[in-house]
């Protein structure tokens, strides 16, 4: 193939990167977050939407937060021994939350640990993201896959969820590319 200077459109490049986190996103929903990109506008389609930030900044609040979506819609599920926020959690890059079962061996017994990680960003956010991104992770303890049982679990526990998935990816796009929202 003959690549040269003037076939490349740099402006589609800077446009695709912009929507890193939107990639799988119907390009109608790419195309609107573009024009409130450069419009400047998508703080105010966030802060209508979302206005404030949680108030859940600690990990024991939330373990309580979490614990309170497991015994109402998991009740039979495995326990969980750690819910934390985790500074580790590179968003960027990695994940937004991470369920883990760490097995150790205690005795003559092999003992496993259900154990969820937030990552730390998200201390600021709207409660609709946090509890997005918790939904989710619970949802592993009983659907290992991202298939259609796990989603029909996410909107069985939280039945905005795709909206709050969508609006999530839409916060970390305004992010990546303007910093802090919420304080």
């Amino acid at each position: 193939m003959n690549f040269n200077k003037k076939n490349i459109d740099y402006d589609k490049i800077q446009r695709m990167k912009a929507l890193k986190y939107l990639e799988h996103y119907p390009q109608n929903i790419k195309t609107q977050i573009h024009q409130l990109l450069a419009s400047e506008k998508l703080d105010k389609y966030l802060l209508k939407n979302y206005p404030k930030a949680h108030d859940i900044k600690s990990d024991k609040a939330l373990y309580s937060y979490t614990m309170d979506f497991k015994n109402s819609y998991l009740k039979k599920s495995l326990p969980l021994s750690k819910v934390i926020y985790d500074g580790k959690i590179n968003v960027i890059n990695d994940a937004l939350g991470l369920h883990t079962i760490i097995s150790r061996v205690q005795g003559g017994k092999l003992k496993s640990k259900n154990e969820i990680r937030v990552a730390t960003v998200f201390k600021n956010c709207p409660e609709e993201f946090l509890r997005m991104i918790v939904v989710h992770e619970l949802s592993h303890i009983k659907e290992k896959n991202h298939d259609k049982a796990f989603y029909k679990l996410c909107t069985y526990i939280e039945p905005k969820y795709h909206q709050y998935e969508l609006d999530l990816r839409i916060y970390l796009t305004y992010l990546d590319k303007y910093g802090k929202l919420y304080f």
